[in-house]
This record gives C-alpha cells, structure tokens and sequence, in this order.
C-alpha cells in the first residue's frame, strides 16, 4: 500500500507517519522509486502498535522508541527482550531506601518471594521496576498504620501468578516472535487498566452481596 492509504487504514496522519519514519520508530517501506515507497502489514500493525502505546498508554515517544529497539532486537533471548521492553515503560518513582517504612517493606517484600518460592524474581530485585513498584505500595500501606505484609500479600501474588501464566499462554499463540513481544507491550499498557477495572467490578459486586445496596 502506498502512504495515503497506510494513513487511511491505521488512522494515523501522512504527517506523523513520516515523522515516525524520521525517528526509527516505523521501519522504511519498499523504495519505488526516488519519491514513492510501499508499506505492508508490517507497517501497519506496528503502526496500531505505536499508537496504542503513544494514545492509550501515554507513553512518551522517546520511550516508545527505546521499547521498539528491544522489540525489534532478535540477538536477545525472549525473555531477556520481554523484560527490558517491560523496563523502558513508565515506572514508579525510586524509593528512598533511607526511609524506615521502605526498609521494613523490602524485607516483607523479601520474605514474600521466600514464601511464594519465587527464586527468578528474588534474583532480579536490584533491577526490577515492578519489585521497586511494590516496595513503594507496601511502605505507604505501612507508614498509614497497615500491616500489609508477606501473609497478606500471598494470596493476591498468587492470582497473579496464575494471571501471569495466562498472559503468557495467549502470548504464544501469536506466530512470530515480534508478535509475541508485541503482544506483552500492549498487555502491560491495556491488560492493567483491565485487570484494575475488573478488580474494582469485583469489590462492587462483592460488597453489595455482603452489605446490599442500602448499607
């Protein structure tokens, strides 16, 4: 397909198509000759994919660039790939590690993998966004006065875990490779507001069964 109707079709404007092409984030279509190139399915799809992550996601372009660098990246084994995309998304800030509460949280954090027998994310602590996400989420609950601890964190971790396992099994049924890690990024960015969307359904639901309506 020509510009115009890649354009049409990915509902992306020639003009930021073309500054997209600019930046690395599109790869080049097919040089017809010194004014005119052709775009396929490729093109089309990683353009749905940018602007998914760009519109939905509000990830800023820069970062966009550097998760499609570790998409495109096929020297890197998968999961290798998959967790440094994951890692070039927006995270949490960094937590003060002289903060008393964010001490006390990393060792309830640490005695949570123990328990959970969690050895690959024990092994990825000093590097992990979501490991510093959760450090983060425990010390506030605890500087409030909540013991929001390994015994109450587990059983939360271990739907996510079988959330996780899902995730990955839909993950390959895709064909290819870039697919696949595609897939993963549109998951971190949709799959959550998802996930958080279905949680709150749930504690609505369950809390009108309890208390009713009128309570």
């Amino acid at each position: 397909m020509r510009l115009a109707e890649l354009s049409e079709r990915s509902g992306v404007s020639t003009a930021t198509i073309k500054y997209y092409l600019r930046e690395g984030l599109l790869a080049p279509g097919r040089q017809i000759n010194t004014t005119t190139a052709e775009y396929d399915e490729e093109h089309l799809r990683r353009l749905r994919l940018i602007r998914a992550m760009i519109q939905v996601g509000r990830v800023p372009v820069a970062t966009v660039k550097e998760v499609l660098g570790h998409v495109d990246d096929d020297s890197l084994p998968r999961a290798i790939r998959l967790g440094a995309a994951m890692w070039a998304l927006p995270q949490v800030r960094e937590p003060d590690e002289d903060d008393e509460y964010v001490q006390a949280a990393h060792e309830e954090v640490a005695a949570l993998l123990d328990r959970l027998g969690w050895e690959n994310a024990k092994r990825l602590t000093t590097i992990s966004p979501a490991y510093r996400s959760l450090v983060v989420a425990v010390a506030a609950f605890r500087r409030l006065g909540y013991g929001f601890g390994a015994e109450l964190l587990a059983p939360y971790a271990e739907l996510m875990h079988r959330t996780a396992v899902l995730d990955l099994d839909n993950m390959e049924t895709y064909p290819t490779e870039a697919e696949r890690i595609e897939f993963a990024i549109l998951g971190a960015i949709l799959n959550e507001p998802v996930l958080q969307a279905l949680h709150r359904l749930a504690q609505e639901e369950e809390s009108t069964r309890r208390y009713g309506f009128d309570e």
